[in-house]
């Protein structure tokens, strides 16, 4: 006898709504195949998974080293404190860090992220190394040559890299995402990485009104990294990144964590810490939180007909039942103690 359906029950967050309602889900074969009323459904919250959509996990072998320093003394390329050691470890250590990273991020409800990844084509390859037998999505965009085998290209800042012209176009052609890092300490690159017409900017912390407005009307996506941005001492202030401004001119924004390096990849976290410094409407905040999945092709919205991606919360481990708005206690208030099953791709992690 085969194995049936797996059921799912529960106060869900349903489609980019995230709309709460009592439920049953029913997944098969990796899908979500019917969604159905359930007004006696255990007090479970349903989540859709995480996805964040910016990190450097490479980095994870420098946990917190040099974390006093500058942007450029720690991570501008070539020679920043990240990429040195990077060039110094052993593979074997860099594929441990990454793989305890995304087992990490699990743990946490993350079911994937979007990774710029150093090292050319052997860093790409070490990811995906990382990877391996884990219910993990990841988008890659390669630099120094890894683009070439990875989904994406990713560009630190039009100012870091020559003839950049050159490798968008071949990226393009070979059907690649664009990624670029615009606007982390001045609004003086952002102008020029809109003009390739980008599939997703990072960071966009000083960008304008004007520059918001163009990615709003033109669709693309902005990842911020509100954490990264303080700690690196580009911003001390709830303006940059303009995460409010974003949302009022209608942005798409997806939040990344960035480096390893000096921010563990913990999407709840980032979350607890954009709700108190730029108090940003919840449901928004959470729908950034998933967003990114977009960039694998199947967001992780929970949907009928969605590939299951999703986690439960059980909010009486820690008070959280006492909650009068769950969205908003989501993004405040979420750890590792509230979180149960998993069920990413329609395995239970």
């Amino acid at each position: 006898m085969g194995k049936g359906p797996l059921i799912i029950s529960g106060t869900a967050l349903l489609g980019e709504e995230l709309a709460l309602s009592p439920v049953d889900i029913i997944i098969e074969g990796g899908r979500i195949t019917a969604i159905e009323d359930n007004p006696r459904a255990p007090g479970n919250w349903i989540c859709p998974a995480f996805f964040n959509a910016h990190t450097h996990l490479g980095d994870t072998i420098a946990m917190d080293c040099g974390c006093g320093g500058d942007l450029a003394a720690l991570v501008t390329p070539p020679d920043g404190l990240k990429h040195r050691l990077l060039a110094a470890a052993p593979r074997a250590d860099l594929v441990a860090g990454m793989r305890g990273s995304i087992r990490g991020m699990m743990a946490g409800g993350t079911a994937g992220c979007a990774d710029f990844r150093e090292g050319g084509r052997d860093g790409v390859t070490a990811l995906q190394e990382a990877c391996r037998g884990l219910k993990f999505h990841t988008a890659i965009f390669g630099r120094e040559g890894g683009e070439q085998i990875a989904g994406g290209l990713g560009i630190s800042s039009t100012r870091d890299v020559p003839d950049v012209e050159r490798a968008v176009t071949a990226a393009r052609t070979a059907g690649k995402l664009i990624a670029f890092h615009a606007g982390e300490r001045d609004a003086g690159d952002v102008d020029a990485a809109l003009s390739f017409d980008p599939d997703l900017i990072i960071h966009a912390t000083f960008a304008t009104k004007r520059q918001l407005r163009f990615c709003a009307e033109q669709e693309i996506p902005i990842a911020v990294c509100p954490r990264s941005n303080w700690i690196l001492g580009v911003t001390a202030s709830s303006r940059h990144p303009p995460i409010r401004m974003m949302e009022e001119l209608g942005c798409t924004v997806y939040l990344g964590t960035d480096n390893a390096m000096f921010v563990p990849p913990d999407m709840p976290g980032e979350m607890a810490f954009v709700s108190t410094v730029y108090k940003p409407d919840p449901t928004r905040l959470l729908r950034s939180a998933v967003a990114g999945s977009a960039m694998r092709g199947s967001p992780f919205f929970i949907r009928e007909g969605a590939l299951a991606n999703l986690f439960c919360m059980a909010p009486g481990k820690t008070g959280l039942d006492f909650s009068r708005d769950p969205v908003a206690s989501i993004t405040k208030r979420a750890s590792f103690a509230t979180i149960g099953t998993r069920v990413f791709n329609s395995e239970t992690q």
